[in-house]
């Protein structure tokens, strides 16, 4: 019997990193981080800034269409020079049109959501789409449709591929494996995430706060979480901590007409190390998406034993595994009403220990162990 080949390289696709799409960022490395570990050859690539450099920030348009130059034409003439692969893996599926320049080559893509996709097509998931969006989210599926496989990180999203994607013959094999954390989050001793908070004088640490991790994006229901949060300000004197992107200027006038705004602590671009201490002391992460691939926070906050809020339905309760309290997006008095709860020394000891329980889930390393096992399963071996 002939010696089983090695796989001699595994090329992972990247983002462009003027979009800003830390996440994606985040897993494209872990990804290279995890396989490596496993004793694979693999490499990371991502379009470089050459023209969308020289456009000066505030020519917001014109930047745009210069980074579309950099990722549409730039870049795949660079991925046509990549010579002995033996796979290829797009880290997201809105890279998914580089699958057309390996023909040769069997090609992987992790789909993160579709709710861009749907946004074009007219659905309903906060995602509208302008002409050029329409255009590019074609070419996505296109992409989609030519690869062999097309990882999604929940069922639900897995759902939605399968719709949209199609299971016509020589359409690619859909799998779900779900995203394993992409930093150690875990329950830390006190002094630690003291001195890691402490440096912040917005923040009282004195007072309980509530917690929310996101951007900006309507889906991500900040207002929502503002409304929740106000409900409950007559009951006790904790703060409201945003995570993420910088708070809108309508956001900043809902907490001032709601009489909160005094409360609210505003943290730009948080650091893991940072996220972890939070996750560690706040009284709740609240979650209230509308749409979400996947839901990262859940996981990161009950790995560090932080009791999460969150919509009742797939993927967030998906992703939570019966182990968060759970709500319908309209039911904001019933949010409200499970952030006092947890008041209870004893409610929120169980949602801790389950949370924790449900976070071993998410590892790194077995995440990648499934992959490895999907890349077997195209004919390769390692």
């Amino acid at each position: 019997m002939a010696p089983t080949p090695l796989i001699a390289m595994v090329l992972l696709i990247g983002n462009f990193p003027p979009d800003q799409q830390q996440s994606m960022q985040r897993f494209s490395e872990m990804m290279l981080r995890e396989l490596r570990t496993l004793g694979i050859a693999a490499e990371l690539t991502r379009p470089e800034t050459h023209f969308a450099r020289l456009v000066p920030a505030q020519f917001v348009v014109l930047s745009k269409w210069a980074g579309y130059v950099d990722k549409l034409i730039i870049f795949p003439r660079r991925l046509r020079k990549f010579r002995g692969l033996d796979l290829i893996h797009i880290c997201d599926h809105s890279n998914a049109f580089y699958a057309k320049y390996f023909p040769d080559v069997p090609v992987v893509v992790t789909c993160h959501d579709l709710l861009a996709v749907r946004g074009a097509l007219g659905e309903e998931t906060d995602c509208p789409a302008s002409w050029t969006g329409r255009i590019l989210q074609r070419w996505i599926v296109a992409g989609l449709r030519r690869a062999r496989a097309v990882v999604c990180v929940s069922s639900a999203t897995a759902a939605d591929a399968i719709r949209l994607i199609g299971t016509r013959k020589n359409a690619p094999s859909i799998a779900v494996i779900e995203n394993g954390l992409n930093y150690k989050y875990r329950p830390l001793p006190e002094e630690k995430v003291k001195a890691r908070l402490e440096k912040l004088p917005q923040l009282k640490l004195d007072r309980p706060f509530v917690l929310h991790v996101g951007s900006h994006l309507r889906r991500k229901n900040r207002a929502g979480v503002v409304r929740i949060f106000a409900k409950t300000k007559d009951h006790w004197n904790a703060q409201l901590v945003f995570a993420g992107d910088r708070l809108s200027n309508d956001l900043w006038t809902q907490t001032r007409a709601l009489g909160i705004a005094d409360r609210i602590v505003e943290i730009v671009s948080a650091e893991s190390e940072l996220l972890e201490a939070f996750y560690n002391r706040a009284h709740a992460l609240l979650f209230p998406s509308r749409f979400e691939g996947f839901g990262w926070p859940i996981a990161e906050a009950q790995a560090c034993g932080c009791p999460v809020l969150c919509r009742d339905a797939a993927p967030m309760s998906e992703v939570a595994g019966g182990a968060a309290l759970l709500r319908d997006i309209a039911d904001e008095d019933g949010f409200a009403e499970d952030l006092l709860r947890l008041r209870d020394p004893a409610t929120r000891e169980k949602y801790r220990k389950l949370g924790l329980q449900n976070a071993m889930r998410f590892s790194a390393k077995r995440m990648a162990a499934q992959y490895l096992a999907l890349y077997r399963g195209l004919g390769m071996a390692a």
